[in-house]
């Protein structure tokens, strides 16, 4: 079997072990966020990063939702980073939008993070302040053990088999899982141009 071949095969059994409970959790509680005038923030690091910047457009261009992502501005991350450090991104951009009960803190993670591991921290910081704040939290981890996983309203694992795809795998279901919330028909509100 090829590389290839072998990539395919991991695809076609994670998902077949997606949580489809949970993905219509997802859009419950996406529907009650945009009839209620609620904000979504979109969390992530490294490649998650990237998917939460592409979310973003995703939500506000297709679904009316006002979304938002910390890791757009770039100048305010590398402040707070230099001033305040690396963990206190997330929480401290999430003080300044004054989140309330009314809006839903999106997690897009491979790890989920991990205090004792000092992994993704800003990601743990975020996720406690939005419990404090009473706010709604969905979670697209790849691991059940992280702290997003074990704290969200609602986790949606991708469970991957193999150690080394756990990363590849995880980033590519977080696009297919958004995509699906994007164009779900109690969610999408605008039409696609193609």
């Amino acid at each position: 079997m090829t590389f290839t071949s072998n990539f395919l095969q991991h695809i076609k059994a994670t998902i077949s072990k997606l949580e489809i409970n949970n993905i219509e959790k997802s859009v419950h509680i996406l529907s009650k966020l945009h009839n209620g005038n609620g904000r979504l923030f979109i969390i992530g690091v490294g490649g998650s990063a990237g998917n939460a910047s592409h979310a973003v457009n995703d939500f506000r261009k297709l679904c009316n939702i006002e979304a938002y992502s910390p890791v757009d501005n770039i100048s305010e991350i590398t402040a707070k980073t230099n001033d305040d450090g690396f963990e206190t991104i997330f929480d401290s951009y999430l003080k300044l939008s004054r989140l309330s009960s009314k809006d839903v803190l999106m997690v897009l993670s491979v790890g989920g993070g991990n205090k004792k591991k000092k992994i993704s921290v800003n990601i743990i910081n975020a996720i406690k302040f939005a419990k404090k704040k009473k706010c709604k939290i969905i979670s697209i981890v790849g691991k059940s053990d992280g702290y997003a996983y074990k704290n969200s309203n609602v986790s949606i694992h991708i469970k991957v088999e193999k150690k080394d795809m756990v990363t590849p795998i995880s980033e590519t279901f977080q696009a297919l899982i958004w995509h699906l919330l994007v164009t779900h028909p109690k969610l999408k509100k605008n039409s696609t141009t193609w």
